[in-house]
């Protein structure tokens, strides 16, 4: 396979945007000879650096045809499948896109970056580029295409980052992985580790084109060809123009699976050995982020509560199970500082034992008996840990923590450990605090800004918003009789989101959704996430 990589002059001027376009365009004019691939970088419609959304968008309708034009002129003149990242129109905007050209310039794939830069999906008001990325919400395997027999995977840009990525890309068994880029602020050599561990792990050749900064620059560049066994066959560094190499797509690398070992890829020998719980959260059954789940959403409150015991593993996991956005909680601490959940302060209702939670030890809490009172079938069960609940529930679910430690304002807050077991289970973007103590929850803002609060209602239960607006806070949870429609109304003005604690009537339940509340708490899950089809 006769394979081309392109790297074209780019400038950090704005206004050189039609110079570096007019240079860009006779580069791939003056390709005219047989090929097989060609590889052009990202964003051949944004030829020079902008700022802000409008120049950013000004620049795609401006360039986006002609440049595809001229991709699918160069691909059939060359009888070469060819891949060029430019603005793809979907129905919600411009999308950071690779299309796939085959020699006769037809679309036959189009990747979508599944990593955009925090700065491109961003909205214009915090300065982002407002670049469609609604599809990165969909749970599927790394895209790939088949032309000529030959299997592409694709990265782009801010993709090469994401190492965790490489291991499902392996074993999509792809042949050529093209990657259409910039990273304009990394480093020759740093450049070269990524690519070669990518080819290595995927045993793939990694065939990547990005925009020369200046033939002096040692930042940026980087256009290259990877073979499989992580050999360098291609590396323009800052040079602009292109190259031309062959390269055999069927030479794979397979190495010893261990000492003395059968020959595997490098891929298929982790996979072997390979211990997924000691990572990061990841995988389908992940939720997606606070910030980004959908609402309106189904809060189940103390679990699924109605079929288990409230505030058990039970509870929880039924709700969770059967498609809870989020579930609540309450957490206390025991005499001897352990962070345990249970709703009352008393022990009285919720188990066999008496006195207050905060009195007893945490094995005197595990001698009780926290089920026999819901149904027989629960009989033993013992009260959960917060670690309990994030070792099996993390990042699996929204949680609504209410921190009752918190509303009672004892002296050690505990937030310090709150945090840290959130940050240990990797989780910080799928929980929020909620308390109805403005205090801490401003100390929570200063200490961990990163974890959404929520204020919960106090004695100023109609001045809840006000209070939210002051501290900052995400989110507001209005309790019955003590809310209004232009509360509502007057916290999503303000960009923070209404919980409304709490409704089991169906009626009740449709009312606060048609007033805007984004989240309903609820002691039986699956009559009300039925009847609201939530």
């Amino acid at each position: 396979m006769k394979v081309r990589i392109i790297q074209p002059e780019y400038s950090l001027n704005p206004e050189d945007a039609d110079i570096c376009f007019e240079k860009m365009l006779k580069l791939m004019e003056s390709c005219n000879e047989p090929l097989d691939l060609i590889v052009m970088p990202e964003w051949g419609d944004i030829p020079a650096a902008q700022k802000g959304r409008d120049n950013y968008h000004a620049c795609i309708n401006k360039y986006n045809e002609t440049y595809l034009q001229a991709a699918r002129d160069m691909a059939k003149r060359c009888n070469a499948i060819t891949f060029v990242n430019c603005g793809y129109k979907s129905k919600n905007g411009w999308r950071n896109t690779t299309h796939a050209l085959d020699r006769n310039g037809n679309t036959v794939g189009r990747y979508y970056k599944a990593h955009p830069a925090p700065k491109e999906d961003k909205s214009a008001s915090v300065g982002g580029l407002e670049i469609d990325s609604s599809y990165t919400t969909l749970r599927e395997n790394p895209y790939t295409v088949e032309i000529e027999g030959v299997r592409y995977g694709f990265m782009t840009c801010y993709d090469f980052y994401m190492y965790e990525a490489f291991a499902p890309l392996a074993l999509q068994k792809v042949d050529v992985i093209i990657g259409c880029s910039h990273q304009r602020t990394d480093t020759h050599s740093a450049l070269s580790i990524i690519n070669k561990f990518l080819a290595y792990h995927t045993n793939a050749y990694v065939v990547r084109s990005s925009v020369s900064l200046g033939e002096d620059s040692p930042i940026g560049g980087g256009s290259c060809i990877i073979a499989p066994n992580g050999d360098t066959i291609a590396d323009m560094k800052s040079r602009a123009g292109y190259e031309t190499h062959e390269i055999d797509v069927n030479k794979k690398y397979y190495k010893a699976a261990g000492f003395r070992g059968d020959p595997k890829p490098h891929y298929a020998y982790i996979e072997e050995g390979r211990r997924p719980w000691l990572y990061r959260n990841g995988g389908r059954g992940v939720s997606l982020f606070d910030r980004d789940l959908p609402y309106p959403r189904i809060c189940a409150h103390r679990g699924f509560n109605t079929v288990a015991p409230e505030n058990s593993m039970p509870a929880w996991g039924a709700a969770i199970a059967l498609g809870a956005q989020e579930i609540e909680f309450d957490l206390w601490t025991t005499k001897d500082g352990v962070l345990v959940s249970c709703h009352d302060k008393h022990l009285e209702r919720v188990s066999n034992g008496t006195g207050l939670v905060t009195e007893h030890t945490y094995e005197e809490l595990l001698k009780l008996d926290f089920g026999l009172g819901f149904d027989g079938k629960f009989a033993g069960l013992k009260i959960p840990s917060f670690e309990d609940i994030l070792e099996k529930f993390a990042s699996r679910v929204i949680m609504n923590i209410h921190v009752k430690i918190w509303d009672a304002r004892m002296e050690d807050d505990k937030l310090e450990e709150i945090v840290a077991l959130v940050r240990k289970y990797d989780c910080a973007k799928h929980v929020y605090f909620t308390t109805l103590n403005d205090e801490v929850l401003k100390k929570c803002k200063a200490y961990a800004p990163d974890i959404a609060v929520c204020v919960a209602a106090g004695k100023q239960e109609l001045q809840i918003v006000d209070r939210a607006i002051e501290i900052g806070a995400e989110k507001v949870q209005l309790v019955k009789r003590l809310y209004n429609a232009d509360m509502v109304k007057k916290a999503h003005e303000h960009g923070i989101r209404c919980n409304f604690f709490w409704s089991d009537d169906i009626e009740e339940a449709k009312m606060l959704m048609d007033m805007g509340v984004d989240t309903l708490l609820t002691n039986d899950y699956q009559t009300i996430a039925t009847a609201l089809g939530i």
